[in-house]
Order: structure tokens, then C-alpha cells, then sequence
């Protein structure tokens, strides 16, 4: 059955060839046969190298989506140092050598 459209105006026919019909497949459907099922199994091996670079992108991971700022620690030291008798020599001479510690002095 030729199909007819429209071309410029000019009417145009076309027409199937070989009698192929859309609708049914051209190769015959066939049935795949069923295989023994052997005893092996799949298996992956994770080296520690492996592990210990997907940990550290874990991790690195973490740390791009945590805050710069932490407003919890910053609203806890702005409240301890609104308090006068937080500061006091106890607490000046252990910042004082927490930083000589950190400079190996």
C-alpha cells in the first residue's frame, strides 16, 4: 500500500519495500536455551592501598562539604569570654604553654 505526503506542494508517493510491515519483527523471535549453572562464583579483591585511598577520599570529602566556620564553638567561646571570671592566671600560663609546646620551646 504506497503512502502518499506532500512535498513543495507537489504530492509524492512513496512505497514499502519488500513488503516489510512495521509492525512485525524481521527476525523471528527465538528462545535462548538455559546453561548449567557451573560452581564458580565472582569475586573482587579490594587491595589496602585501595582502601586506604577510598578512606581518605571519604574523609576529604567530609571536609569539603563541612562549614569554614563552626558558629556553634564561636558562640561557645564568645560566651565563655563575656564571662570576667574566665580568664584568670590558670588559664593565661596554659595558653601560654600550649603555645611554647607548639613552637617545641
Amino acid at each position: 500500500m504506497p503512502i502518499k505526503a506532500m512535498e513543495g506542494g507537489k504530492n509524492m508517493t512513496i512505497d514499502r519495500l519488500n513488503g516489510i510491515d512495521p509492525v512485525k519483527p524481521v527476525q523471528p523471535l527465538q528462545r535462548t536455551q538455559r546453561t548449567e549453572a557451573f560452581g564458580k562464583t565472582d569475586a573482587v579483591s579490594v587491595s589496602n592501598e585501595a582502601r586506604v585511598l577510598s578512606d581518605a577520599n571519604i574523609a576529604l570529602e567530609a571536609v569539603r562539604n563541612a562549614p569554614d566556620i563552626r558558629e556553634d564553638k564561636v558562640a561557645e567561646v564568645k560566651k565563655k569570654l563575656a564571662d570576667p571570671s574566665y580568664i584568670n592566671n590558670a588559664l593565661l600560663e596554659l595558653v601560654a604553654d600550649r603555645i611554647l609546646d607548639d613552637y617545641g620551646l
